[in-house]
């Protein structure tokens, strides 16, 4: 399956996933070592964060961050054979529905656009696309 890099970030992470064995080994875990393994996760995600949080001042370091803050999310989502694009495709709806307005409890110095749910806001539905988190 390996070729060049293209624009779809889901398919390359799937690629990189299926390259190095990553959804076979993860299929083969039991629901004790699939939480673990969420748990690496979540941790991953944190030190990426925080390499970002510490770098501010550097932007090669910043990209970096970010980039792999990505990789991760998605990597994550595909380990757990979950569909991204659907997930996405949820989130986004939503979001589409939100409208621009303050959210008290998130300050927003810069006086930038801000979404909030409205009254009546539904929220995305992820409803028979958890894939392997059902079996923690």
């Amino acid at each position: 399956m390996a070729q060049s890099m293209i624009t779809n970030w889901v398919y390359d992470i799937a690629d990189m996933h299926d390259k190095y064995g990553v959804n076979e080994a993860v299929r083969k875990l039991d629901s004790e070592k699939l939480r673990k393994f969420l748990e690496f996760r979540v941790a991953f995600l944190e030190e990426e964060l925080t390499e970002l949080k510490e770098n501010m001042d550097n932007p090669e370091e910043i990209v970096d961050a970010l980039i792999d803050l990505c990789v991760v999310a998605i990597g994550t989502l595909d380990a757990f054979e979950i569909d991204s694009y659907k997930a996405w495709n949820e989130v986004h709806k939503a979001n589409m529905n939100k409208e621009v307005g303050v959210k008290e409890s998130r300050p927003n110095p810069l006086g930038l656009p801000d979404l909030i749910k409205p009254e009546g806001w539904t929220a995305p539905s992820h409803a028979g696309n958890h894939g392997l988190l059902t079996k923690i």
